[in-house]
């Protein structure tokens, strides 16, 4: 077994640099190797299963994750001081382990503030409320982090943090939470499926959403959204 190091990679359906991207693996991820060849692994994510080929050296092996980056993004310091030089940053949901040090977390590859990350086990409650975190994000088909993201890895991540766990795909996310008739009054947090497309409702007129149309993450009066592609199906989890 194996785990993404510091720096996402994509999961492409070819082994090439070139090949379609069709997901992303976070920092901290496991990685289940089913066969290597050359400079590329082929196996599957271990949380959703997604399938596809990964730069083999972008894989490490780590220890079990003890916390999880909630915020954003997270930056890694060089010693416990908000001060002190900046090595790197980890985009939200990449998983770290280490012992807490002066209001951080120390890690072998250095210092994060406690501020950004919470226990794997300590669930947040509000899927909106992470969503919102990467408002303004870029849209990447494939992409899961604060960098480029798309509008399946936009509910899949802020569901994540709040221990639920979500497939990859929003074709796959239609089995998530239960069916609403077209006529409910809809509320923060419910799931609106579109062609090819999710998003999750800030409020009862409002979408949040990784969109192609707008090439980011926003929040989005849902009667444009429905002027532009037809509302298929209504979900609420919880």
């Amino acid at each position: 077994m194996r785990s993404c190091g510091v720096r996402p990679t994509f999961l492409r359906y070819k082994p090439s640099p070139d090949g379609v991207i069709g997901s992303e693996l976070l920092p901290g991820e496991e990685f289940a190797v089913l066969e290597l060849s050359g400079e590329w692994a082929w196996g599957y994510c271990r949380y959703d299963h997604y399938v596809g080929y990964v730069s083999a050296i972008d894989l490490v092996e780590a220890p079990p994750a003890t916390h999880i980056v909630a915020a954003a993004h997270a930056r890694i310091h060089v010693e416990p001081d908000i001060h002190a030089p900046v090595l790197a940053n980890l985009s939200m949901g990449a998983r770290v382990t280490g012992e807490e040090r002066h209001g951080f977390l120390g890690t072998d590859i250095g210092y994060l503030p406690f501020t950004t990350l919470r226990p794997l086990d300590a669930y947040e409650h509000d899927p909106v409320a992470v969503a919102e975190r990467l408002n303004g994000s870029p849209y990447l088909l494939g992409g899961r982090t604060v960098s480029g993201i798309d509008c399946s890895g936009l509910v899949q991540l802020s569901l994540a943090l709040c221990g639920i766990p979500s497939p990859r795909d929003s074709d796959q996310q239609r089995v998530l939470g239960e069916a609403l008739p077209e006529d409910a009054e809809l509320r923060r947090g419910d799931l609106l499926f579109f062609k090819g497309h999710v998003g999750l409702m800030a409020d009862g007129e409002r979408l949040i959403h990784a969109t192609g149309h707008h090439g980011r993450t926003l929040i989005e009066p849902l009667e444009e959204i429905a002027a532009r592609t037809a509302i298929e199906e209504r979900r609420r989890i919880a």
